[in-house]
């Protein structure tokens, strides 16, 4: 365990003894400290260079059925025993919700699984291999082809965490992260006058696993110039294929619909699904916290709950929705180790790695079957009910004809009820890489509406 861990995890616990001192039932604390390097350049030269630290200290305490939150960045005794007298008072004027108290302490983690997530070269990245590797990834980008014309500029971002919680349930824990980015934006321009933009990154937990900052810049030119020309589709019902990126953005929205809150306020198409077919039997989906250096792996949850995996689609029925003790609670059901908790409030239900299992097809397979369709690269807008499913979003990418990828369009919508889109999922690739906390590989959707902008 780091250094900084074990230290948070100490000063968590000095929190929680004061706090049962001044008559809490119980008290909760977490401890959070971070240090995070922003660089980015334009055109070669540097436009910004920031290097800044945080740190911060949360306390929830329960009084009877009353609870309370109150945060602080002082670390002083002074600072704590204003952070306690807070909460204490805070409690004295909450409404009871009985529903509200944490996990039995028989539930909480005793043992904790050993997880890849802290890099320690990453604390050793410094402002200027920042500003060099984001110059690299811009350069490349650039001369890559004379049609790239300009530049949004490159971004190099490294975070380095440390947290704890510690409860008078008897939970005590900490682990560290590391995490890593680099992206850059070429802008390219063809006869007529018209200007794309296109973006590529990559970002891992362990430096060593980052792609190159040449071979992101090359990409990034690739897909920017793969953009000019884009046309808009005419109206029809086909096939569309959906790329990771895309996928990634239709799992965020299911994510948000299978969240424990979202099922007792009522506000999910999946209330009251579960168990029911709600997706093709090829769909598997499942958040999985204990993935090696994954994005959002870690070893207990926002409650002091043990890290386990959870299957939420098994082909195609509905197995769990996501949930902490509160949303199990006002559902009559046990918490899914599923809790997340910053340092300004309660815990609440976040996914750590939610994931569309890969398939068997490769992406050109996926799209060889498809004679007249769209390919989907990335979506825009807000067109999504969670209530009732209904989806229609902004996109961009490229037609199909005959099995293979003809030419870019853009300024379409893509719509299709939620549920049924998910059961017209006929096709799954193989090519799934955990970038983010949401990842999916290529799928393909037997048939959906296509509308020019």
């Amino acid at each position: 365990m780091h250094q900084k861990t074990e230290q948070l995890i100490a000063l968590a616990s000095e929190i929680v003894e004061r706090a049962t001192a001044r008559g809490a039932d119980i008290a909760e604390a977490v401890a959070r400290e971070g240090q995070d390097l922003s660089a980015k350049v334009r055109l070669g030269e540097p436009e910004l260079v920031e290097e800044a630290a945080n740190r911060g200290f949360g306390l929830r305490v329960i009084i009877g059925d009353r609870s309370a939150t109150t945060y602080t960045s002082d670390a002083t005794p002074a600072g704590l025993a204003a952070l306690v007298e807070d909460a204490i008072e805070l409690a004295g004027l909450s409404e009871p919700d009985p529903l509200s108290r944490p996990p039995d302490p028989t539930e909480l983690a005793r043992d904790l699984p050993v997880i890849e997530l802290f890099d320690p070269a990453v604390e050793r990245i410094e402002g200027s291999q920042a500003i060099a590797w984001a110059i690299e990834a811009e350069k490349a980008a650039r001369g890559h082809d004379p049609r790239i014309t300009n530049s949004e500029g490159a971004s190099f971002g490294r975070t380095i965490s440390h947290y704890a919680l510690v409860t008078s349930g008897g939970f005590r824990g900490g682990y560290s992260g590391t995490y890593v980015m680099l992206s850059t934006e070429p802008v390219s321009g063809d006869d007529s006058g018209k200007k794309q933009v296109g973006r590529y990154w990559d970002a891992k937990r362990f430096m060593g696993e980052l792609e190159t900052p040449e071979a992101i810049g090359r990409e990034a030119a690739r897909r920017t110039l793969a953009k000019l020309g884009a046309k808009k589709p005419g109206t029809a019902e086909m096939p569309v294929v959906f790329h990771p990126d895309a996928t990634g953005a239709l799992l965020g929205l299911f994510l948000g619909c299978a969240s424990g809150g979202a099922i007792y306020r009522r506000s999910s198409y999946l209330c009251g699904k579960e168990g029911q077919v709600i997706g093709s039997p090829l769909i598997e989906i499942a958040d999985d916290p204990l993935i090696s250096r994954g994005p959002g792996s870690r070893p207990f949850d926002g409650e002091g709950l043990r890290s386990r995996r959870n299957v939420i689609v098994e082909q195609g029925a509905l197995r769990s929705y996501l949930l902490d003790t509160y949303s199990g609670r006002k559902l009559g059901k046990k918490s899914t180790g599923s809790a997340a908790r910053g340092t300004g409030g309660p815990p609440s239900v976040a996914a750590s790695n939610f994931i569309l299992a890969a398939g068997q097809s490769t992406p050109a397979e996926i799209i060889g079957g498809v004679d007249r369709g769209i390919f989907v690269t990335s979506m825009m807008g807000f067109g999504f009910n969670a209530v009732t499913g209904d989806f229609s979003r902004g996109a961009e990418g490229f037609f199909i004809e005959n099995g293979a990828l003809a030419g870019p369009f853009s300024e379409a919508t893509v719509s299709l009820n939620f549920e049924e889109l998910m059961k017209r999922v006929d096709a799954v690739g193989s090519d799934l890489l955990l970038r983010s906390r949401v990842a999916g590989p290529t799928i393909r959707v037997s048939r959906m509406t296509v509308a020019g902008g």
